[in-house]
């Protein structure tokens, strides 16, 4: 072997096991900064996790919910997976002149196929490049680190299509069509000696084995670690409903703390997220695509749920340095300027306090208050996110902190939550009047578990009728349509009446996890002593918390929002809509009985089912659909920080010219209400729930002006 091949050789094996060992180095750093974290068991149900992975992450089906990145995504994934086999071969070349990978006979079709995907990546190189740095997407950073990732790839790609180029005029190959750009090469630069043919291939070689290696070491310390941690993160996401908040077992906590120090609840510190959530951290790409449909980042709030993860992952990784000495980020000689390296130099140090040398306060110095009350809970953002990851939880958990053990909240959320403890409703009303919404419809049935007891009846379902049926004067109107309408098709139900306290749904969001768990465990007791097998509401809310959070503290039902019950009766013709309602509609979709439940189809066949009806969809619309802004508490706070989120949601549903826009949630219904309002517009466009236009199709009643409705 000619020496200067040995000399190749022996650099090929130094500089690529220095490489591999600075990757290894990062993925055993990450995974003890990982490790920090809670404790936390993981549901076994491989077929579902298995699916997961194979829908998200060789589907990527969530990328394609943009479809322009979406397919450039595409393009880098698969062709990046499989020009793989065209490095292994160019490698293969440089270490053993005039050798290849030993395909025999199919190796004339690897190569052809292997130019194509070459080409196909340059393209996606060059769209990329457009859309961030030219066309300049507004989610997508323009910083030099995306652009040095673009400058990775294709220099992998340009570097083996001129390197082949080169190696088929050093060893005299005839052009081929199954080598076509690498002939083009060849044939363009036939005129170079063989020695500078020799010379130009070992620098491309050179380069291109470069570009991997750093690339390889590159990805663990940058928002590509999403190339590892992505699927990963992927194969630990929940299997449980989404959006479903864990409890806190106060019991256990008593047991396990030391009864000389201040009780902890909720995350105050990076460490008391759980192993899971810090998975997250690593995951997320940085593509933006969360912020871009925040409904509190695009109406000038200073929430953006990428800068809240990325803000945890930088303040993970300075705390790991700090706690396992371990220097973040390598080669060490070029990065010891970088604070992350700093701190673990300075942790090594004798007499050194952890708490002297990094001591961030998590709220306040890493995400401030006023990101953490931001957040309506739409989780628009989890929908969005290719990686998997999920801002809501951190969220909540970071307001318990804040609530349970600081004691702070807005002052106009804590006193909706002392109303709720006192009377059982936001405003503070005399529980006992809970059921006097009824009085309002005589002509209308609606006992009480109470009376249908005493008169020795029967009842299939419970109506919960929620704080904002009971005593929000426009909600009750659409509490009273529903009744009529199960009036109408014969449905055994009851309410609880004054016995119906708040469902919990606004404490647990605003993060008051005790007074959720004593609403839940006292309607839990009045639900069995009913009991209780089938919840039917209009509250979104009350609906996903009995149907998918209950279950937590031993309660199971069948629990139905009434536009699912409403569709399933006129579906069985039960119910029959037999008089126009002549308008222009646009559905608005409410985030707990959408993304949290799915629920879709069945409030848009109602009104479809309804004769006149001219049914137009928001340009976001359904899993898209923009939050109405009530959401996580929202509904008893001021909105102060720049414009309102109803208003916003508001002008979107306008854009489409309706005559009304139509509901399934009371909360949404009175923030679209008060955006028409703010619009000036609620003499022209009316708001209505499902359930009210149903009620006029099915019974005639005529469509009452705008000004009728009490808004």
């Amino acid at each position: 072997m000619e020496p200067l091949l040995i000399a190749n050789w022996v650099l090929f094996i130094v500089v690529t096991a220095y490489a591999v060992y600075l990757f290894i180095y990062l993925l055993k750093s990450r995974y003890d900064f990982i490790k920090l974290g809670k404790e936390v068991e993981f549901e076994e149900n491989f077929n579902e996790r298995l699916r997961k992975v194979m829908v998200n992450v060789f589907g990527q089906k969530k990328l394609m919910k943009d479809k322009k990145s979406g397919t450039i995504h595409v393009m880098f994934f698969y062709g990046f997976l499989l020009v793989q086999a065209s490095a292994i071969d160019f490698i293969i070349k440089g270490l053993s002149p005039d050798a290849h990978l030993p395909l025999g006979p199919l190796y004339p079709a690897f190569t052809f196929f292997q130019e194509i995907v070459t080409l196909t990546i340059l393209v996606a190189v060059i769209w990329a490049f457009y859309r961030r740095y030219i066309e300049k997407l507004v989610r997508l950073k323009r910083g030099w680190k995306s652009g040095l990732v673009l400058i990775f790839i294709g220099g992998l790609m340009v570097t083996v299509l001129i390197g082949n180029g080169m190696n088929m005029i050093w060893h005299a190959h005839e052009g081929a069509w199954t080598e076509p750009v690498a002939s083009l090469v060849a044939g363009a630069f036939a005129w170079l000696p063989e020695a500078a043919a020799v010379t130009v291939f070992y620098v491309m070689w050179w380069a291109h084995l470069l570009f991997l290696l750093t690339f390889l070491v590159y990805v663990p310390q940058s928002k590509h670690a999403h190339l590892i941690f992505g699927p990963v993160n992927t194969w630990f996401h929940r299997v449980d409903h989404v959006g479903r908040l864990k409890p806190i077992n106060f019991e256990e906590m008593e047991d396990e703390e030391d009864p000389d120090a201040m009780p902890s609840f909720g995350v105050g510190k990076i460490t008391d997220f759980t192993q899971g959530q810090m998975i997250d951290f690593y995951a997320c790409v940085e593509c933006g695509r969360c912020t871009n449909m925040c409904p509190a980042t695009g109406t000038g709030k200073m929430l953006s749920p990428m800068d809240l993860i990325t803000k945890l992952r930088d303040n993970l990784t300075n705390t790991g340095a700090v706690m396992t000495q371990k220097k973040p980020w390598v080669p060490a000689m070029a990065f010891n300027n970088t604070q992350g390296n700093q701190l673990a130099m300075a942790a090594g140090a004798e007499g050194v306090s952890i708490d002297e040398l990094y001591s961030p306060s998590l709220i306040g110095d890493v995400i401030t208050e006023e990101e953490i009350w931001a957040c309506t809970t739409c989780r628009n953002c989890e929908d969005q996110c290719p990686v998997m990851n999920e801002h809501v939880d951190k969220i909540i958990d970071l307001r318990r902190y804040l609530v349970m053990t600081e004691g702070k909240m807005d002052k106009d959320a804590q006193r909706a939550m002392t109303n709720i403890e006192k009377q059982g409703n936001p405003w503070g009303l005399n529980r006992k009047e809970k059921e006097n919404w009824r009085d309002a419809r005589p002509d209308i049935s609606i006992p009480t578990v109470k009376e249908m007891n005493k008169a020795g009846e029967e009842f299939e379902f419970l109506f919960w009728v929620g704080s904002m049926g009971s005593f929000d004067s426009r909600s009750q109107k659409i509490a009273l349509s529903f009744a009529r309408l199960m009036n109408e098709a014969g449905v055994k139900f009851a309410i609880l009446g004054n016995k119906e306290k708040n469902s919990g749904d606004t404490p647990r969001r605003l993060g008051n996890e005790f007074l959720f768990q004593e609403l839940a465990t006292g309607n839990i007791k009045e639900f069995e002593k009913a009991d209780i097998k089938k919840i039917v509401t209009i509250d979104p809310h009350a609906y996903n918390i009995f149907k998918n959070e209950y279950p937590d503290f031993g309660f199971k039902a069948e629990v139905y929002h009434h536009t699912e019950m409403l569709f399933d009766l006129v579906q069985e013709g039960r119910l029959k809509p037999q008089f126009p309602v002549n308008e222009r509609i646009t559905f608005h979709d409410s985030c707990y009985l959408g993304r949290y439940n799915d629920v879709y189809d069945a409030p848009r066949e109602i009104l479809k089912a309804i004769e006149g009806v001219e049914l137009v969809e928001m340009v976001r619309n359904r899993q898209d659909g923009m939050c109405c802004g009530a959401g996580g508490g929202m509904m008893w706070m001021e909105e102060d920080a720049g414009h309102r989120v109803n208003v916003a949601r508001t002008e979107q549903a306008l854009e489409v010219s309706p005559t009304m826009i139509s509901s399934g949630c009371p909360y949404c219904l009175t923030m679209l209400s008060d955006g028409t309002k703010a619009k000036e517009v609620e003499d022209e466009v009316g708001t209505y729930d499902v359930a009210e236009l149903l009620e006029m199709a099915v019974l005639g009643n005529e469509t009452p002006m705008p000004e009728e409705i009490v808004q």
